[in-house]
């Protein structure tokens, strides 16, 4: 069951899809709609890594934002590329971003200046930090920050969290904002021409394994069309229609020579 935002809910796959600074497609993964993007992205990763050591830098979009995904491209070699996500914060509450993090004392601090400690780690991999709960429940601030019944704030950090502070580095170099530029004119014109030139909104196919060898097929055919553009433009390629045409001249001579008279084309 796929569902994502406020579209309706539906029976469908998703395919995640890594191609070349030049929108050739390098390798494509095959999921089942409720598995989220950043599961199936190191396999596809892994990959095309292994197929291409030369990779410098991976432009991701936003549903791959997270400290999995940034440690898996950096411990890599590369630099990953993402753009900016906004907080999922309800309205009228402080953003995470106001609670500054001490890398020195290992704590947050609070809009009000108060310390948050850290307490455990869950079995997500978070460090939780917690609040004094005898400050916060007399804190003027309080109603922005937690309405919790014990009166205490908890603010979580992922233990891999300095990863995915490198690629907000990154996101505000020039470098980072002229390459995510060209996202548009490669992944997405990749999406763009399969689900509006070839068919790739829906399938008549059940399975992973039969989409999975339609979608090669399909983006195999996509790179052989490019690749074929690309030797016209630099006339390593002869013109196809008098090709085709000495093509036809060679098929009537046959038929003639055996006086058997062409097919028809309605047959």
């Amino acid at each position: 069951m796929f569902v994502k935002g406020e579209k309706e809910r539906c029976f469908a796959y998703s395919v995640s899809v890594a191609c070349t600074k030049n929108a050739f497609v390098l390798d494509l993964e095959v999921a089942p709609g409720n598995v989220h993007d950043t599961q199936v992205f190191p396999d596809l990763f892994k990959r095309v890594k292994k197929r291409h050591p030369g990779i410098e830098a991976v432009v991701l979009d936003a549903g791959y934002i997270s400290p999995a995904v940034c440690r898996e491209i950096i411990k890599a070699g590369a630099l990953p590329v993402m753009p900016y996500k906004r907080p999922m914060t309800k309205k009228g509450y402080f953003k995470k971003r106001d609670y500054v993090y001490d890398e020195y004392y290992d704590c947050y601090l609070c809009p009000n200046n108060q310390v948050l400690k850290y307490s455990t780690t869950n079995r997500e991999g978070y460090r939780e930090y917690k609040s004094d709960p005898k400050i916060c429940r007399e804190c003027p601030v309080r109603s922005k920050c937690t309405q919790s019944n014990n009166y205490t704030k908890v603010v979580t950090r992922h233990v891999w969290e300095h990863y995915l502070e490198i690629a907000e580095d990154i996101r505000h170099t020039y470098w980072g904002k002229e390459l995510y530029k060209k996202r548009g004119e490669t992944i997405e014109r990749v999406f763009a021409d399969a689900k509006e030139k070839h068919g790739m909104r829906y399938t008549h196919l059940r399975g992973l394994r039969k989409v999975k060898h339609y979608l090669t097929l399909l983006f195999a055919c996509m790179n052989l069309k490019k690749l074929a553009t690309w030797k016209k433009k630099q006339g390593t390629l002869p013109p196809a229609v008098p090709a085709f045409s000495s093509f036809l001249s060679k098929i009537h001579k046959i038929f003639t020579f055996n006086k058997t008279p062409l097919p028809s084309l309605a047959a």
